[in-house]
Order: structure tokens, then sequence, then C-alpha cells
């Protein structure tokens, strides 16, 4: 059978030619990334904004935890700065810095998958070869981006509005949140004309989204208290960030949505200059060329665990990076928890459900802490596994298996790297935590060693959604990314915030997180780690056995 295919005039339409068909199909591909993304932002937005008036309920309680925060270096790097201390001011110093930064990254990683993707995988060459303008890719990506975070602004401040806080300082915190969004998605649209590759655009931006932050941190801590310690004047050098503009709105305070007009400034200027950057390169190809490898391959590479250490060291370390600043930053606040908490027996009381029910408020905290890190390892877990997912929806996979390399072979790599990469940073957790606590409480060598041990009692939880994530990709691949970060995300509900909705117990055993004990909280026994060790141990076997026995999808 053959099939004949008519000739395309190049001049029938304009670079934006197909635009709206491009963004009907990158709906479509985000059918469910992208309300995933909204949804839980917006719930978790409400809930904090919940917690806040449940644990605050009086005015001196709240203008406490202002004072506290405004006084405390490492609650101004963390948290960001206060303006105020109204129940929605609260909820604006501990949630615009946060959300903004997730609105960031869900930016950045919707451009590039719709855009520097497209071109790796090939996509974007079977599109051009219709009628379809040369800037219609990436209009389209700005287009469904942009939507994203409008549409998130719009759902925060309706949340935040339905819980009672004022109409007025919702609209303008979900547009702090939302227009950060938009900025780095114009950094996204530059990021991903530099490079060649998704993962290199990925990371560009991503050390944008983390420049941004920095600078913040540091003009936030350089910052002149007023209005009896309740408000806080950030230096110049918040003013260099767009997460700074967007802390700068002071939602239930100023309101100054004027600030919105430099986050928007920006988006343009970025978005302009990718513009024109994507009329100097050829499709496929990036402004910057890969330079050439080493003319002879390293002895560890030509093997199954060299090429798994090759494939993933970047985001590893990356990870660990992050893993050891956050656990630095908890740990430096530890002495000054009784401070930040005050007179809130509620906060105190969170605290201790969380902590696993010590009484004790600053092993609660410290507990808490480590809870928290070993979520943000999971992630990279999560994240590792479903690298192995890329390889094989690539192409890359099928004929790597042609070899004499066995498929069990191909995946115990993986699995075992990211393994080691979980243990280690389980470590680092622990000693950085540590060592920041013993800075501040004159016993470094005490509580690097302490913490250490408390950390490593987190890991066989990780552990078993690292193997359950490797079972899911070995049994469902079609739906593996979907459905591997849902799972993560019901741990994370039920193990680490089920105490605090009530659930039943039942449902919370679902959780590995809530058979771990609450370390330095509470006692470490051996009989629950063991039990989700073996059970990582044989959900991983199943899941290299199940990969073994499945055809290989493309």
């Amino acid at each position: 059978m053959t099939a004949t295919i008519s000739p395309v005039d190049v001049h029938q339409g304009t670079q934006f030619t197909g635009t709206s068909r491009l963004v009907r199909l990158a709906l479509r591909r985000d059918r469910i990334q992208l309300p995933v993304w909204l949804i839980s932002l917006t719930v978790f937005l409400i809930f904090v904004a919940a917690s806040v008036g449940g644990l605050y309920s009086t005015p001196e309680e709240l203008r406490s935890v202002a004072v506290g925060s405004a006084v405390s270096p490492v609650a101004l790097a963390t948290n960001g700065i206060v303006s105020g201390y109204s129940e929605g001011a609260i909820v604006a110093s501990q949630g615009v810095l946060v959300f903004a930064l997730a609105a960031a990254l869900m930016s950045t990683l919707a451009v590039v998958r719709h855009t520097r993707q497209n071109e790796e995988t090939g996509r974007a060459e079977m599109i051009g070869a219709a009628v379809v303008g040369r800037r219609a890719l990436l209009t389209s990506a700005l287009v469904v981006t942009i939507g994203a975070n409008i549409v998130l602004a719009l759902a925060s401040a309706i949340g935040l509005v339905a819980i009672g806080l004022p109409a007025d300082g919702s609209l303008a915190l979900g547009a702090a949140i939302g227009g950060t969004g938009i900025a780095f998605a114009g950094v996204a649209a530059v990021a991903a004309q530099i490079t060649d590759g998704a993962r290199t655009a990925n990371g560009i931006a991503g050390a944008a989204i983390g420049i941004a932050f920095m600078l913040r941190a540091i003009g936030d801590v350089d910052s002149t208290v007023v209005d009896d310690g309740t408000r806080v004047v950030s230096g110049w050098m918040s003013w260099l960030s767009p997460i700074g503009w967007a802390q700068q709105i002071r939602p239930y305070d100023d309101n100054a949505w004027w600030i919105l007009l430099l986050l928007f400034g920006f988006a343009v200027v970025h978005i302009g200059i990718a513009f024109v950057l994507i009329g100097h390169r050829d499709q496929g190809a990036g402004l910057v060329q890969p330079r050439p490898g080493p003319p002879v391959a390293a002895r560890w590479l030509p093997s199954a665990w060299g090429l798994a250490w090759r494939m993933q060291r970047v985001t590893m370390f990356w990870w660990l990076f992050s893993v050891v600043i956050l656990g630095f930053s908890y740990g430096a606040v530890g002495n000054e928890i009784d401070q930040l908490v005050g007179s809130s027996q509620q906060t105190a009381d969170l605290f201790e459900q969380l902590g696993g029910g010590s009484a004790a408020l600053v092993d609660s905290y410290l507990a808490t802490a480590l809870g928290f890190l070993s979520i943000v390892i999971a992630a990279y877990a999560v994240q590792s596994i479903l690298r192995m997912h890329g390889e094989e929806s690539s192409g890359r996979l099928e004929p790597l298996l042609s070899t004499a390399l066995p498929r069990w072979k191909w995946m115990l790599s993986h699995v075992s790297t990211v393994v080691g990469g979980v243990v280690l940073a389980h470590i680092l957790a622990g000693v950085f935590t540590g060592f920041a606590f013993g800075l501040v409480t004159d016993d470094i060598a005490g509580n690097t060693v302490r913490m250490a041990g408390a950390a490593l009692a987190y890991l066989p939880a990780v552990l078993v959604v690292l193997a359950v994530v490797a079972l899911v990709f070995g049994l469902f691949p079609a739906i593996a990314s979907s459905l591997s970060w849902g799972i993560f995300a019901a741990c994370i509900v039920l193990g680490q915030f089920g105490v605090l909705f009530k659930l039943p117990q039942v449902v919370l055993d679902l959780s590995p997180f809530t058979h771990v004990p609450a370390a330095p909280a509470e006692a470490v026994t051996a009989l629950p780690l063991v039990v989700l060790t073996a059970l990582a141990l044989a959900l991983g076997a199943s899941a290299i056995a199940a990969f073994a026995r499945r055809d290989i999808r493309m």
C-alpha cells in the first residue's frame, strides 16, 4: 500500500501558524499532570491557611509568632519576610515563598516539556513537517503555562476567601504565586533555546530559581525590623529576585499590586529574548553546542553500573545538595523553636503529634524536620527510578538491551544506584541537621552522631516507596509516571499529615512512614525497620522479575 503526500507551501502561514492546535495538544498531554499540580498546590495552601487559624487563635499568639519570625535569621531565610500580625499576614509570611517556588517549578517543567523535550524526542520535527510556524511550539507552551498559573492564582484566592480570609489580600496572595510562575516560564523559555537537552534546560531553569531564592534570602536576612517588631523591611538584594518581588506584594497588608508589573515585565523580557533566540538556531539544536567528550571512555563506563551512575549522578548531586541545605536550615533554627512557637499551645501540640507524641518540644521539632527531609529524599527516589521509564519511552533502551546486557542487570544497576543515593541522602540529612543544631547548642559532635542515627530510622520507609515505584514501572509502564507520583502523594498525606486529619489507623497504616519511629523524639525499635526493609527487598525483586517478563514499550 502506498500513500501520496501533497506538497506543503511553507509560505501559507506565519511564524505562529498552528498555535491553537498545539495548545490543544499540550493540554491533552498534560490532562493529568497539570490538574494534579493545580489541585495539590491549592489544597495544600488552603490547609496551611486553615492551620494558621487553628494554631494561633488569639491576636497575642499571632503577634508572638510574627515577632519571633522577624528577628530569626533562619526563619527569614527559609520562610521570608513578616508584614503584620493579622491571620492573613501570618498566612502570607508562611506561604508565599513556598508556593511561589512550587509555581516556578511547575512552570519551568511545563515549558521545557513542551519545547525542548519535544525537540529532543523528535516530536517537534514531525509536527514541523505540517503547516506549523517556527514559533508556534514555544507560543503554545507559554499559553498553556501562563493559563495554568492564572488558574492557580484564581483557585488559591477563591480557596482562601472560602475559609474566611479577606478577599483583597487573598487575590494579592494568589497573584503573587501565579505571577512568580509566569516570570519563571519566561526563564524556562530562554533555557530551552540555549541547550539541546531537556535535562540541561531544566537544570538551567532550576539554577535560576535557586539563585533567585538565595538573593531573596540574603536580602531578607539583611533586613530592618520596624512597627514594634511585626514588620520586616528587606535589604536591597531581595529586590533583585522575582521571588523577592512576590513577597514585597505583602498580601493582607500593603497589597502592593504595582509590583506585579515587575513580574510581568520580567516575563515579557525573557519571552521576547526566547523568541529572538529561536530564530538563530537549528531545529533540535541549542545555541550552545555540547562539548566533545573524552576520546576514550572511562574504564568503569562500559558496564551496567557505570552507565547507571553516569545517567543518575547529576540528579543525585542536586538532590543531595538540596537535602544538605534543608537539613542545615532545620538544624540551625532548632534552638529557637521555643521562641518561634511562642505561647501557642496548639503549635506545640502540632509538633508533638508530628514528632511521635514526645512532650520534649525540641526533639519533636527535630523529628518533624527529619520526617520532612525523608519526604524530600523519597521524591528524589521516585524521580530517579522513573528515569528508567524515560529511557524506555524515548527508545534508547531497546538498542541497549539488544546487546548481551540482561534486562535484570540493567534494572538492578539503576535501582541499586538510587538506593545508594537514598542511603547517602539520609546520612547527610542527619549529619547536617545535627551539625547545625550542634553549632547553636555547643555540642557539635554529640548532636551530629545522634541525628545521623535518627535519620537512618526513616530509611526503610523511603526504600519501600522506591520499591513500589520500581514495581509500578515493571507492571504498568504506560501509567508509571502518574501512578508513581500519585502513590508518593498518598504516602505523604497518610504518613505525615494523616494524624492531623484524624484518619482511621487502618488507613494510616497504608503508608510506610506511619511505621517508622519518630526519631529522635521516640525510641527506635528494630522490628518495624526490619519488616519494612524485608518488604522493600521483596517488592524490588518482584519489580525486576516483572520487568524481565514484559514487552518493551516505545
